[in-house]
């Protein structure tokens, strides 16, 4: 064979090296980002709540049956679930990067030890969540979470096993594993809020019932796919070709810009309206109308909220969300009729605002007021056309 041929070899799998290392390196830094922004959303808007006295009212705007009243158990795994994911962000990331590795040992081992426990308590966490507590979703999501939860157990064990045996290559396939799968959370809500700008709006499923086809493979492909990616790559690096490692740097490449566009949608959607509210110094009105809803009723409440909007406005939070917050606490506590008069205050406050006649409709569906139902969704549609579960939701009423 000619020096010619020997040397186009050698340069063309010199390129397809350092091509499949860029893109391992892009996938890298913009996991990490992700990741630091979602762990530092879920810090704040969690943790801040705690500190307030307030993560009832957090985790009941975020999470369906998210606090409980009495439920010491299930509010205690809820709890573990949150601040658990927060805590495996960091520490996942920390454990892949090789100059810790090399240069501190001893931190990365014990940094690993606090991992696998962290990664067993929020499995575990996860599935009380799911199978007892009650979880949004159908049969098939909880069977893709409980999967989930398994893997990660499964991984965990796997790379703690090896590392104790001093296989190390092996440990560190098992440690990517499980980076992956414990990383579900955040490639989950790419995909999902990713989905929701390129179709402008909920697909593939009912925002209702929050189940549908695509939610069922999204639930499933939120970890299978990235493994699946994990394998293909440790194949091409190991065994590949040239042209199989080009291939796989281009595929890297595409799923990793596709994973940034996503984790860009959600942080401006969803991540950073929970940090602009955690570090909001105003007192939550909605809190305050919750406890005089507890102590002297609802209609004590509305007539609170004028009186407090009127003389000290610039120390309660009167922002929209919160009497759609209050008002969803209540539906989700059965008390209809409440979350009716909280949704109705709304739409008094902020008349020109879609979303709370969306809500005040969806109050009047369940209490099986039709009329009023389609009037609502009717003018939260004429202010924002937009709206697609509007939409949906008139479909379902049969809406003239």
């Amino acid at each position: 064979m000619s020096t010619a041929v020997w040397t186009g070899r050698l340069e063309l799998n010199s390129v397809a090296d350092a091509a499949l290392k860029a893109a391992t390196r892009f996938w890298f830094a913009v996991m990490v980002a992700g990741q630091s922004i979602f762990a530092f959303a879920v810090a704040s808007f969690y943790g801040l709540a705690a500190l307030r006295g307030n993560s009832a009212r957090a985790w009941s705007r975020s999470i369906t049956h998210g606090h409980v009243a009495g439920d010491t158990l299930g509010n205690l795994a809820v709890a573990v679930h949150l601040f658990s994911a927060a805590i495996i962000i960091v520490a996942g990331g920390l454990q892949l990067i090789p100059q810790i590795r090399s240069r501190f040992p001893i931190f990365h081992r014990w940094n690993g030890r606090f991992y696998v426990v962290t990664a067993f308590a929020i499995s575990i966490a996860g599935l009380y969540m799911t199978w007892i507590r009650g979880s949004v979703g159908d049969f098939w999501q909880h069977m893709g979470a409980s999967v989930m939860a398994v893997l990660i157990m499964l991984c965990a064990a796997m790379a703690l096993w090896n590392a104790l045996a001093r296989d190390f290559k092996t440990h560190r396939v098992w440690a990517l594993r499980l980076y992956l799968v414990v990383s579900a959370s955040l490639f989950i809500r790419a995909g999902l809020f990713l989905s929701f700008a390129l179709n402008h709006g909920p697909f593939g499923f009912d925002p209702g019932t929050f189940s549908g086809p695509f939610l069922t493979f999204i639930t499933f492909g939120q970890y299978l796919v990235p493994l699946a990616v994990l394998e293909f790559y440790l194949y091409a690096k190991e065994r590949g070709s040239a042209f199989g490692r080009m291939s796989m740097a281009v595929v890297l490449f595409v799923l990793t810009v596709a994973m940034g566009a996503g984790v860009s949608v959600v942080a401006m959607a969803d991540w950073a309206p929970k940090v602009k509210a955690a570090f909001d110094s105003r007192t939550s009105i909605a809190k305050t109308l919750s406890a005089t809803i507890a102590s002297n009723g609802v209609e004590e409440a509305v007539r609170q909220y004028h009186e407090l909007k009127g003389a000290q406005s610039g120390v309660y939070n009167f922002d929209e969300g919160e009497l759609d917050s209050l008002g969803y606490e209540l539906l989700h506590g059965g008390k209809l009729k409440m979350a009716i008069r909280m949704f109705q205050l709304n739409v008094e406050a902020y008349p020109q605002a879609s979303n709370p006649y969306d809500s005040l409709g969806e109050s009047y569906m369940n209490d099986g007021e039709t009329e009023l139902a389609i009037a609502n969704y009717r003018r939260s549609l004429e202010l924002n056309p937009k709206n697609h579960n509007a939409v949906k939701m008139l479909k379902k009423l049969n809406a003239p």
